[in-house]
């Protein structure tokens, strides 16, 4: 597959990465399990095993005329552990890396058909300016848009922080969610490289 890029060079995609069919329950799985995986179960209870003391039997075993008890720190006792203690619950669910690839391979094979995939040599930014950015995007006519470059690159991330509905991230930091959350998505020659290396 070849398609033109933002400065009108002839570029050359996989068709085994850009031209897939769209699949949109495994695209929902996999943005579902990505957003689960980034929830932390904060509910937690000490059961008897967890609260401190107890080690020691409170009393000998016969002749006190009290209940025989092992520990102080049972659940009947004042300060034991609570009988069926709550645990931080695990959201993360299971999606195989095969799956999460063909996630991905789907997703960018949509932006690609619907035109939203904007290939750059470079963001065209020098220094760590959000006019400059601004400018670059109002010429691509890119509002609610992720910028993904190879690796950071700390003059984009410094321009384009402030400018809303803009984020960034690089090739390792690739997500189903940040893909599709936005309207646009503009991307560098030495990104789709490796991204192409990635998936295919």
């Amino acid at each position: 597959m070849k398609v033109k890029n933002a400065e009108g060079k002839a570029v050359t995609l996989d068709d085994a990465v850009f031209a897939r069919d769209y699949n949109g329950s495994l695209i929902h799985q996999a943005v579902v399990a990505y957003m689960a995986a980034g929830r932390s179960g904060t509910k937690a209870q000490k059961n008897r095993s967890d609260v401190s003391g107890g080690g020691i039997k409170p009393w000998r075993q016969k002749g006190t005329g009290r209940a025989r008890a092992g520990t102080s720190r049972g659940p009947i006792w004042r300060k034991g552990g609570v009988t069926f203690a709550a645990r931080p619950r695990d959201y993360s669910q299971k999606l195989n890396k095969k799956m999460y690839r063909a996630a991905m391979r789907s997703i960018f094979s949509e932006l690609v058909r619907s035109e939203s995939l904007i290939i750059v040599d470079d963001f065209g930014v020098k220094e760590p300016k959000t006019k400059a950015m601004q400018a670059q995007l109002d010429k691509l006519n890119a509002n609610n848009v992720l910028l993904i470059s190879e690796e950071d690159d700390s003059n984009v991330i410094l321009s384009a922080r402030n400018i809303p509905h803009c984020e960034t991230l690089n090739v390792s930091g690739l997500n189903p969610v940040s893909l599709v959350a936005h309207d646009k998505v503009i991307i560098t020659s030495a990104a789709i490289d490796k991204v192409q290396e990635w998936l295919s």
